[in-house]
């Protein structure tokens, strides 16, 4: 086999199906049969200079495919299949790939780096290959220029790669030492400089100890901004991209660089070429998310205990910094609307002035007016074009009170521009101005409204009109009525200024959905977005408008299903359209179920609508499934006990979205569903439980499930307990298990990262939520002496909860209201169990003088709930 592994590789990239298809299969049976000797064959490949360039490369992509993979039951095995090779055979394939940095090929020597990285990531923190670094930093000095390129970019890699904690301080500093050298103008070969610019970015991480020294910061700053100045446009590019890392990793070291900062890095945005001037303006909208997440933090209150001080870097640089990125506003592309990745100099300065202004507020109005009203009515597009972006992008942060007034005066300037500019790229940038204004600036929460009975008609009759313009005007003109439509979302059942033109809002929005051009722009997209709006915000007056649109939106989505023989590009586009149409539904349905005078309304169509969301779920696409399963959930809702009649049909789709492993959301949102069903249902949800329970509780002990469908996961046992009651009793065996491991596991994995520290309060609300749903489902049962054996461990869980300090608002509230469930389930026979937990003394306390009013409200409950049972 490895004699015709050259072969094999190159065949499988050939032309021909057939060929490539019977090379894959080779590929995979080797894989299958002999890993070892598969991974050999791989490495040898890639390390021989006399096999061609892309048998080679291809050897490389699959070798690095064979130690990581995106899903994380996967990725797993792939590394336990990795450590558990003979150690001599592992040898052998680091052999080959280290030999392969000094190739005289590019794509090889790229494609080892990647591949020594992965394995590194592996091996290092299992202690293993500790003389890979050193190998590595002993190529750099006395090599040739390509050996020790390939070097850094190793480096580089494998910062990514691996956590800091893998690699001791000794080796960090020199891995630092050999980068910073690498970047160094004395380097002669651009290449290297290059690739050393990359990994010191990718190495940032590793460097705390180096940036709190403050020679070693200086020397590194000092070697970054002279590479922002290199000959070479991707070394300044790389450079400028350090420097973006550096001020979200060591905002607070920044201060005696600061000028230096603005002067190199207005000179690039001025002069430089765009991917230059792009990464040295992203480097101030870096400062204002560092700002901005520090104020909001802090709200600007910096006593001794903020473990992080704001030094309004951006205050400071406004008078300079906003005239910079005013010029930019004006180096507009002629098809930037067009175009839905576009992102150029003009895009990337608005992008970053909006920043500025949520940063400082009311202090940027003034420096951004003048060039507003200078520009605004010039006869260049581009002028125009800028002063409005200008205006929509100060528009989030400033107080209303700045901007009432001035927003008052421009509006009917604005809504003329919507209508008879000649340029489209004006229409298009005053159609988002305007939906910016209807966002911050409009709704009921505001003291003087820029939106009065006298202009709402006209703002209405502009947004119509408009939506009949070319694509993407009119998709923004649909963005600025679906916040026009939720400034009156708490309006309630009073009239809303819309009510008047609803009927004609809602058929323009029809009209638009049915456009030709409706695919271009995310137009169609938006339009069903607004209609959802629309009826979100609508109020009782407007429900038999709603109503009608059950009947046209159901005749849509039929006519969807009955189109056969489609081209896959065609399937796809009535993929979406099915997906949008049972969103809108589903709106619909939740906004006619809302009340009583309009739910009968509804239930005259349920049998027909619930027959087409059936039939959806024949068509093979995840997002369509999320949606029908939605849609389905809202049904459910507001038909309650008589949805039973459609369960038997029903549930095997169900049981299918519960088994979606690889479409996560899918999962998730089922379980959702589940929850939506039991409360409808009730008890008759009981001859369906036995599998509904078998398929959760085999979701929550697959390692191939998405950890995140686990938290809804327990939540929905307690929406099934509450359903069945003391029925539950046959599943207390198989749940109470899981709960209890599952709560052992998220007292233990609090962890210094913000993602992980969310995911564990999710989990442990969800378990809080399961006990508690639980507990009330046995309550006044005969049965509630079951639950007695779990008492002493839930008790236990409360109590690490709460030892452990660290949870959030929702996991409190959940906490203290399982400690009132217990006592008030249990009564009596638990209060010698309550009397010992430090749960129903401290924590209590601790709740019933919360400032937050609903931990205050279950604590009150709970504390009575447990005197009842204390005392008895």
């Amino acid at each position: 086999m490895a004699m015709e592994i050259t072969q094999i590789l190159l065949n499988a990239q050939a032309v021909d199906g057939t060929v490539r298809k019977h090379a894959e299969q080779n590929l995979k049976q080797f894989q299958e049969q002999n890993l070892p000797g598969f991974l050999l064959s791989l490495s040898g490949e890639l390390a021989n200079n006399d096999k061609p360039v892309d048998s080679r490369k291809l050897a490389g992509l699959i070798l690095k495919n064979t130690l990581d993979a995106k899903e994380q039951h996967r990725k797993f095995e792939l590394v336990q299949g990795w450590l558990s090779l003979d150690a001599a055979v592992k040898a052998q394939i680091k052999g080959c790939l280290l030999q392969t940095l000094s190739s005289h090929v590019l794509d090889a020597r790229s494609t080892a780096s990647q591949v020594i990285a992965k394995i590194a990531s592996i091996e290092l923190p299992h202690k293993q290959w500790p003389e890979l670094i050193g190998s590595l930093l002993s190529n750099i000095h006395q090599l040739p220029a390509h050996v020790k390129q390939a070097t850094l970019e190793t480096l580089g890699y494998i910062c990514e790669e691996v956590s800091p904690d893998a690699i001791d301080q000794d080796q960090v500093n020199k891995i630092l030492t050999a980068v910073v050298q690498g970047m160094n103008s004395s380097e002669a070969s651009n290449d290297v400089r290059l690739a050393a610019t990359r990994a010191l970015d990718n190495a940032l991480g590793f460097a705390q100890a180096n940036f709190s020294n403050d020679m070693e910061r200086d020397y590194v700053m000092r070697v970054v901004c002279e590479a922002t100045l290199s000959v070479d446009v991707k070394i300044r590019q790389a450079a400028f991209e350090c420097l973006v890392s550096i001020s979200s990793t060591y905002y607070e070291k920044l201060s005696s660089y600061i000028q230096d900062i603005f002067n190199i890095t207005s000179k690039a945005v001025r002069e430089d070429e765009e991917p230059v001037a792009l990464q040295a303006i992203e480097f101030w909208s870096s400062i204002c998310d560092e700002e901005i997440d520090i104020l909001d933090e802090y709200g600007g209150d910096f006593t001794g205990d903020s473990d992080i001080s704001c030094f309004y870097f951006i205050k400071q640089a406004l008078p300079a910094l906003v005239p910079m990125l005013l010029e930019t506003l004006l180096k507009q592309e002629e098809d930037q609307d067009q175009d839905e990745g576009a992102w150029n100099l003009a895009m990337a300065g608005g992008t970053c002035l909006g920043l500025v202004a949520r940063t400082v507020g009311d202090d940027i109005v003034p420096l951004v007016m003048p060039f507003i009203e200078e520009n605004i009515t010039k006869p260049d597009w581009r002028q125009r074009e800028a002063a409005t972006y200008a205006f929509g992008s100060i528009l989030e942060g400033p107080s209303p009170d700045k901007l009432t007034n001035i927003v008052n005066i421009a509006l009917n300037f604005m809504l003329t521009a919507l209508m008879k500019d000649p340029n489209n790229h004006v229409k298009d940038t005053t159609a988002w101005t305007l939906g910016r204004i209807f966002e911050f600036l409009h709704g009921s929460i505001l003291d003087s409204q820029i939106i009065t009975p006298e202009n709402c008609k006209q703002i209405l009759m502009v947004l119509l009109q408009s939506m009949k313009d070319v694509p993407n005007v009119a998709e923004k003109a649909c963005g600025a009525l679906y916040f026009l439509a939720q400034g009156y979302e708490d309006v309630g059942s009073s009239s809303s200024p819309l009510s008047p033109f609803f009927q004609d809002i809602i058929q323009a929005l029809l009209t638009v959905t049915h456009r030709e051009d409706a695919g271009e722009s995310r137009l169609r997209t938006a339009a069903y977005e607004t209609l959802n709006e629309v009826v979100r915000c609508s109020n009782d007056e407007t429900a038999p408008t709603v109503a009608q649109l059950v009947p046209v939106l159901m005749l849509e989505l039929h006519q969807t299903l009955e189109a056969h023989k489609l081209s896959s590009e065609e399937r796809e586009k009535q993929s979406d359209l099915q997906g949008l149409l049972c969103g809108c539904l589903q709106v619909i349905i939740q906004k006619l179920s809302s009340s009583d005078a309009t739910k009968f309304i509804l239930i005259q169509f349920t049998d027909q609508v619930m027959g087409l969301f059936l039939r959806v779920f024949a068509c093979r696409n995840a997002t369509v499934h999320e949606e029908a399963m939605l849609a389905i959930g809202a049904l459910a809702y507001a038909t309650g006990p008589g949805f039973e009649k459609y369960m038997q049909e029903f549930y095997p789709y169900l049981e299918m979205g519960l088994q979606n492993y690889e479409e996560y959301q899918v999962c998730s949102i089922t379980v959702g569903v589940v929850g939506d069903l039991c409360r409808a249902l009730d008890d008759k949800i009981l001859p369906f439980c036995d599998g509904i329970m078998t398929q959760l509780l085999k979701d929550l002990s697959s390692s191939q499930l998405h950890r995140s469908v686990k938290p809804p996961i327990f939540s929905c046992f307690g929406d099934i307990a509450l359903a069945i009651g003391g029925n539950f009793e046959k599943y207390l065996i198989y749940a109470m298990p899981m709960l209890q491991s599952a709560a052992e596991l998220s007292v233990k994995c609090s962890s210094v990262d913000d993602e992980m520290v969310e995911y564990t309060n999710l989990l442990r609300n969800g378990i809080l939520e399961a006990y508690s749903g639980i507990f009330q489902g046995f309550k006044n049962s005969p049965k509630t002496q079951l639950l007695m054996p779990y008492a002493p461990l839930i008790l236990q869980f409360l109590d690490s909860l709460y030892m452990e300090k660290d949870m959030d608002d929702a996991v409190s509230k959940a906490a203290i209201g399982v400690l009132g469930d217990l006592a008030d389930t249990l009564g009596s026979n638990a209060g010698p169990l309550i009397n010992q937990s430090v749960s129903s003394k401290d924590f209590l306390d601790e709740c019933l003088s919360s400032d937050d009013h609903l931990i205050k409200e279950s604590a009150e409950w709970a504390k009575m709930a447990i005197s009842r049972a204390v005392s008895v």
